[in-house]
């Protein structure tokens, strides 16, 4: 009988030894039949009010189902205190990555470190969040957004002339570093800045309500540049009702597809292109590296400074469009159909 224990104690001994070395997943994560469950990514965005998010939103999410991971995705609806909700959510359902596209950068300090202290990455998608030690900000490069802005006013003649700046909001810190690099080029060409506002969270009726409260600017300046395409489409709305359109040389971004028709139609005269399926992959792509703890790899990834920290950065490059390349650069890249850009000018429609 006693033999027999030992026997028995042996057994359960090498059963409890083979448990203990048993390896867990990557991302230490498994479920009740111990096995590996996805990576769990919770992504917050500030709204689907730009036609742009939509975009960024279901390509990260394809791309990162297919690298195995699933996506909560989160709206915020422009409300600041939601998203700290939507963060706090995240963190205790203990995702491996949270991706904030943020309302206000300068007010998700304590969100981040709340985030990092309990183990989770963080990656700063579109906007960098001041101050914070993310694990990842991924972005385009908004001063070049801004010079090509400034670039193509001064090919349609802008030198020397005078022109309106209708921003976005100021909490966006994309925002300064557009219009900084814009000033910069305007400065270049003795452009005068008659004005300059900012649409509070980006809302575009603003730069309607501009123009029609500012008649007298309006009819000084040779171009508006608008802070984005979204704004764009409401200055020239409201151009167009005292037969201004076509006359005040217009920019924005994003490349709308409002945008792109009005380059055709000659109300607009460029947008810049920032291909987000690029984006939105390199992001996904980076977001399953980090949970799985690999370094972030590629040429692309370098540093920028947050305020307190050096963090990661990808920066990608955008595109300058006008009427010249929109052709090749959105229809020929599938961004838009040829003949949703020419809807109102079939006429020009190129065969």
């Amino acid at each position: 009988m006693i033999k027999r224990r030992i026997g028995c104690l042996f057994i359960v001994l090498g059963l409890l030894l083979a448990a203990a070395g048993c390896g867990k997943p990557e991302n230490g994560r498994e479920n009740d039949t111990g096995e590996e469950e996805k990576i769990q990514i919770g992504m917050s965005f500030d709204s689907f009010v730009i036609e742009r998010w939509q975009r960024d939103r279901d390509v990260f999410v394809s791309v990162a189902k297919e690298l195995g991971a699933e996506v909560n995705v989160q709206n915020a609806n422009g409300v600041a205190q939601e998203q700290k909700k939507q963060i706090d959510y995240f963190i205790e359902k203990g995702m491996d990555v949270i991706v904030i596209i943020a309302i206000d950068p300068s007010a998700l300090q304590d969100s981040v470190k709340k985030a990092k202290d309990a183990g989770i990455k963080v990656v700063s998608y579109d906007r960098l969040i001041n101050d914070a030690d993310v694990d990842l900000y991924i972005s385009f490069d908004n001063e070049m957004v801004g010079t090509m802005m400034g670039q193509a006013l001064v090919k349609e003649g802008i030198a020397g002339g005078c022109v309106v700046m209708l921003g976005g909001s100021l909490t966006d810190n994309n925002v300064p570093m557009v219009e900084s690099a814009f000033k910069n080029e305007m400065s270049k060409h003795r452009v005068t800045i008659l004005d300059s506002i900012h649409a509070d969270n980006w809302r575009a009726e603003e730069a309607a309500a501009y123009i029609y409260a500012n008649p007298v600017k309006i009819a000084q300046a040779d171009a508006i540049m608008c802070g984005n395409d979204d704004l764009a489409t409401q200055a020239v709305r409201a151009l167009a009702e005292t037969r201004q359109a076509g006359d005040i040389l217009v920019v924005g971004q994003d490349a709308d597809l409002a945008a792109c028709q009005r380059i055709v139609e000659g109300t607009q005269v460029m947008t810049v292109y920032k291909p987000v399926e690029r984006l939105a992959t390199r992001a996904a792509e980076a977001a399953v590296a980090l949970a799985k703890g690999e370094a972030l790899a590629g040429d692309d990834v370098t540093e920028i400074n947050s305020g307190a920290y050096r963090v990661p950065y990808i920066g990608l490059e955008p595109i300058s469009v006008n009427r010249d390349n929109i052709d090749e650069v959105i229809i020929g890249s599938g961004f838009h159909l040829k003949e949703d850009v020419y809807l109102n000018v079939p006429g020009q429609m190129p065969q």
